[in-house]
C-alpha cells in the first residue's frame, strides 16, 4: 500500500511539471539575434525573414513570421527579432545591394546578390528546405551567425 502510494505521489509529481513546463513554454517570448557575416561590402541593406514552418521557406518573404530590411552599417552586422514563442525556426537573408527588397538573379536563376540561411547549409543546386535550416529557440536570448554566400 505504502509503495502504491509512493508511486502515486512520483507519477502525480511528473504529471504537474509536465504541465507547468507546457504552460510556461506556451507564454515564452524569446528574443532572437541573427550575427551576419560576409558582407562583400555596405552597399544597400540586409533583408531577413524568420519562418516558423515550411511553407514559403525560404523565398516567400510575405509568409515568413517576421521580417525586416536593416541599413548596413557595420560589419558582422547584428540584427535582433523579438517576441519569438518557444519552437523552432528557420531564417533566410539577403544582401539587398540596390534596396529593391528582392533577392535579384540572372536568367538562369543564380542570385546576383549574397544570400544565407540559418545553421548555414551547404548549397547545391537550390535553396536549403526547412529542415536543414531550422534551429531550436528555447530561451530568452538565442544568437545564430549567417554568413553569407555570394556567386
Amino acid at each position: 500500500m505504502a509503495r502504491e502510494l509512493r508511486v502515486g505521489m512520483l507519477l502525480l509529481a511528473i504529471v504537474g511539471n509536465l504541465a507547468w513546463s507546457l504552460s510556461a513554454k506556451a507564454n515564452f517570448n524569446g528574443k532572437l539575434t541573427l550575427e551576419i557575416d560576409g558582407l562583400k561590402n555596405k552597399e544597400g541593406q540586409v533583408c531577413t525573414s524568420i519562418f516558423a514552418s515550411s511553407e514559403g521557406f525560404p523565398s516567400d518573404r510575405d509568409r515568413g513570421l517576421q521580417k525586416q530590411c536593416t541599413k548596413i552599417t557595420d560589419t558582422p552586422l547584428s540584427i535582433t527579432f523579438e517576441n519569438l514563442k518557444a519552437g523552432n525556426y528557420a531564417v533566410a537573408v539577403f544582401h539587398d545591394q540596390n534596396n529593391d527588397r528582392i533577392l535579384n538573379s540572372n536568367v538562369f536563376g543564380v542570385p546576383k546578390e549574397g544570400f544565407g540561411f540559418s545553421r548555414n547549409p551547404e548549397i547545391r543546386t537550390g535553396a536549403p528546405k526547412f529542415s536543414e535550416a531550422a534551429f531550436l529557440v528555447a530561451g530568452p536570448n538565442t544568437n545564430i551567425q549567417i554568413q553569407l554566400k555570394y556567386f
